[in-house]
């Protein structure tokens, strides 16, 4: 089978779009693709329509693809005031929280990946909810044939998923084979397709009690910083799991550093940790419950022809309609 051939992860669009009136609308124009314009994107402007032209006072668009250099990207919009719409990279845009708020200017438009990554990331949170379940961290490190009988099935499961994007639904889709009984925690009341059903996140301790699994899909915000801590781990059952596949910030890792090694859960399974990078000699490396990979739940080889779908779109509407996909609220930050 040729690359070009080669199944790809379906451009999954969860989050609906949102149409701007047409008198709040950005000013369309030359796109700026930065800090560095790699091809795959800047032929996601070119087939959106647009066109793509280095940092001037022309600029009236930009797609910026990097999330460590927040520092450098505040010093461009600051110097570029007329710019009027914005594409960020990822579906969270914590690391931009300062510059979101400090450009929280009528006329700015902000767009993210938020929904687009949903199909690899659910995928990854589905492999860390079955290798628990399985025991897969004990049995990767051993050295002699097991005797105990160990391991559960997810069939029949009650799975919690904290948040309601596009990652909770498609993890939600991921799991209908295995008849899971899954409950959505959010901040809204309204019901969630598919959920045997819908608690807003101040009842969260009262659904953790018949939690067999507990994903964490939510976006990170000063309102949910630590949304799991201690409190939550006692009032899980002792043979429930944890995974974690939004951002490391949503849990205390000290609290469920101590819930692994006193047995209040059963295990965790993090792709995402605080602080991250997790430094080498941290406890939860050596804990035997705690599944760790290095926030690779989703590749760059997996998003790269998601953020260009997304891109497209949302170049198409910033020069026609006003239909953008994944606008962001910088009061409440995602």
């Amino acid at each position: 089978m040729t690359s070009d051939s080669r199944a790809q992860h379906r451009a999954v669009l969860a989050v609906a779009a949102t149409p701007i009136p047409a008198g709040e609308r950005p000013q369309p124009g030359p796109i700026a693709v930065l800090p560095q314009p790699e091809q795959t994107f800047v032929d996601a402007v070119h087939a959106g329509g647009g066109t793509v032209a280095e940092l001037s006072p022309e600029t009236r668009g930009i797609v910026w693809l990097s999330y460590r250099d927040a520092g450098g990207f505040a010093e461009v919009l600051e110097s570029n005031p007329q710019i009027g719409w914005v594409q960020l990279p990822y579906a969270g845009v914590d690391a931009f929280a300062g510059i979101l708020a400090s450009e929280a200017r009528p006329g700015l438009l902000w767009t993210s990946a938020k929904g687009a990554y949903a199909q690899p990331v659910a995928e990854h949170a589905l492999a860390l909810t079955l290798a628990l379940l399985r025991v897969l961290p004990k049995r990767v490190v051993a050295r002699s044939w097991a005797t105990e009988q160990e391991g559960r099935s997810l069939y029949g499961l009650n799975v919690v998923i904290v948040g309601a994007g596009g990652i909770a639904l498609e993890l939600m889709r991921l799991l209908e084979p295995f008849d899971a009984d899954i409950t959505i925690v959010r901040r809204s009341e309204e019901p969630v397709a598919g959920a045997s059903r819908t608690v807003t996140a101040d009842r969260l301790a009262s659904v953790l009690p018949e939690a067999d699994v507990v994903v964490v899909a939510a976006a990170l915000t000063g309102g949910t910083r630590h949304l799991l801590g201690a409190a939550e781990f006692a009032a899980m059952k002792e043979t429930a799991y944890l995974v974690n596949i939004a951002r490391g910030g949503l849990v205390d890792t000290e609290a469920l550093q101590d819930a692994l090694a006193n047995g209040v859960i059963a295990g965790a399974g993090i792709d995402v940790t605080d602080p991250e990078p997790l430094p080498d000699g941290h406890p939860l490396w050596d804990e035997p419950r705690c599944l760790i990979t290095p926030h690779q739940a989703d590749t760059p080889e997996m998003t790269a022809p998601l953020l260009a779908e997304r891109i497209r779109l949302n170049v198409q509407a910033f020069l026609g309609d006003g239909r953008f996909v994944g606008v962001v609220d910088p009061s409440e930050g995602y």
